[in-house]
């Protein structure tokens, strides 16, 4: 049975992360250029050489495949990925990204990093972030040094 401080301390993350998320999100879609979840989709798909797998894509961005799939056929239609059939299984397809997508990624990344920093970061004491990083990574089973897409490892 989960003990009283584990159970706060999980709805804290859930409070902090809707609280964040849609303050992020408000940012983003006012001053930036796409959705926050278009951002995390063209994020992923700048760091993965040559696209993705539908399958790798919903991992990566956190979000059902269904819904990934619905985001990527949105983004197709604006121009800002390519869904292309894997040449080897009919059944499996990638997303890549366009220059059109990478255009959209740069104008957005910083009103993203802004608001992180605005909804997010200012709201930590020195060393909070490292903590938060390495248990919470370590809750999603991950390396806690797992380096952010696209950046070398620390």
């Amino acid at each position: 049975m989960a003990d009283e401080a584990g159970v706060a301390a999980w709805r804290a993350v859930l409070l902090a992360h809707s609280a964040a998320v849609r303050a992020i999100e408000r940012d983003v879609l006012r001053r930036g250029q796409v959705s926050l979840s278009w951002y995390d989709v063209l994020l992923e798909l700048r760091h993965a050489e040559g696209g993705l797998r539908m399958q790798d894509l919903a991992e990566r961005v956190v979000l059902s495949r269904t819904r990934v799939s619905r985001l990527v056929d949105e983004m197709v239609q604006e121009g800002l990925i390519l869904r292309r059939p894997d040449p080897d299984d009919r059944r499996v397809s990638w997303a890549v990204i366009t220059e059109a997508g990478r255009s959209a990624l740069r104008a957005t990344a910083p009103v993203y990093l802004e608001s992180i920093h605005t909804h997010f970061v200012s709201h930590l004491e020195d060393g909070e972030a490292d903590v938060l990083r390495r248990a919470l990574m370590r809750v999603a089973g991950r390396p806690a040094d797992e380096p952010l897409p696209g950046r070398a490892s620390r």
